[in-house]
């Protein structure tokens, strides 16, 4: 089985008719599956009061559906999300008799240039995704998915007679029943008692899997969301960070030192303070940018992180800043 995640960008509740409700919170999760196919769909339910929420939508999602009803604010920041976070795979569909014509001129140059206009016939949608999901259960079953794993941890709680229970979805590689997994940013370790994959027992998961993974050695209590689970080595921790920034073309004055900036990557939504801004070649729209946090950010080498301002105006989305 191979899952396919998508983020719901639409009013809430439009994808009540495309899957099960599962997990909500300021996301709400819906679950469809046919065969070996599984579909997860993501619906930034406080999007736009939080914009975390619709970060953490589109941070887990391997495709988008954007429902398009009016051209305005909310419109405009969301398409910046969706290049910041670089997710190139997608569908248009739009509402209100509005067309393709009329948004041409405002994702001119994005990735959005590229995604799918479909008709608002559910159903449709509902069979075209689950082909695709089979398509990706083929390949992924002709392949070996290898190489060591890592779980943003989105929703954690006690089960009765089972334990800790963390959700999430395997960013890259491979988590197996039994393995011993670091929880970072913590100095903590974790063994996977049982996973389940919509509502299914396994002995794997691999990349792009929606997942349940019930823990020993460990207690609810210390966790959180953002906490990632993984046996690679690579993988880092750290609370100052540094890398070469690229600000959004709408973004209108230069960065300056002392700014609080969300830094957005997997499951986390940091706050940090701008400790130092360095131009070079006198391009301000890509500064050397230092962050410090209070709690550690968790990345592999070279991520790349979506920079958030969200203490002013009504420009909140600043642009991504790849980690040295």
């Amino acid at each position: 089985m191979s899952n396919l995640t998508i983020a719901v960008l639409a009013p809430n509740g439009y994808a009540n008719d495309l899957g099960k409700k599962g997990t909500t919170s300021d996301i709400t999760f819906y679950n469809l599956k046919k065969g070996d196919a599984s579909i997860t769909f993501i619906e930034p339910t406080r999007y736009p009061e939080k914009l975390s929420s619709l970060f953490y939508a589109v941070s887990l999602a391997d495709r988008v559906i954007l429902v398009v009803e009016d051209i305005n604010a909310i419109f405009g920041e969301t398409v910046l999300m969706l290049q910041c976070a670089g997710r190139a795979q997608g569908y248009i569909i739009f509402k209100n008799y509005l067309s393709i014509d009329q948004i041409a001129p405002l994702i001119k140059g994005t990735l959005l240039e590229h995604y799918e206009v479909l008709e608002d016939d559910k159903l449709g949608l509902r069979e075209k995704l689950l082909e695709i999901a089979v398509k990706m259960t083929a390949h992924q079953k002709a392949k070996d998915s290898g190489g060591n794993g890592v779980v943003p941890i989105d929703h954690h709680f006690n089960v009765k007679g089972v334990g800790v229970v963390v959700l999430g979805s395997v960013a890259h590689g491979t988590i197996k029943k039994h393995d011993t997994l670091k929880v970072l940013p913590t100095q903590k370790t974790a063994q996977v008692r049982s996973i389940q994959k919509h509502d299914d027992d396994a002995d794997v998961a691999v990349a792009g899997d929606r997942l349940g993974l019930a823990l020993k050695n460990i207690e609810a209590e210390e966790l959180d969301r953002g906490y990632v689970l993984t046996n690679d080595p690579s993988i880092k921790a750290a609370s100052t960070i540094s890398g070469k920034a690229q600000l959004v073309k709408y973004w209108a004055a230069p960065l300056k030192e002392g700014m609080v900036l969300y830094v957005g990557h997997w499951m986390q939504f940091l706050p940090s303070r701008l400790e130092k801004v360095s131009v070079d070649g006198g391009d301000w729209r890509m500064p050397t940018l230092t962050l410090t946090m209070e709690k550690e950010l968790v990345y592999p080498p070279g991520a790349r992180v979506v920079l958030n301002y969200l203490e002013g105006g009504k420009l909140r989305v600043v642009g991504t800043l790849t980690l040295a």
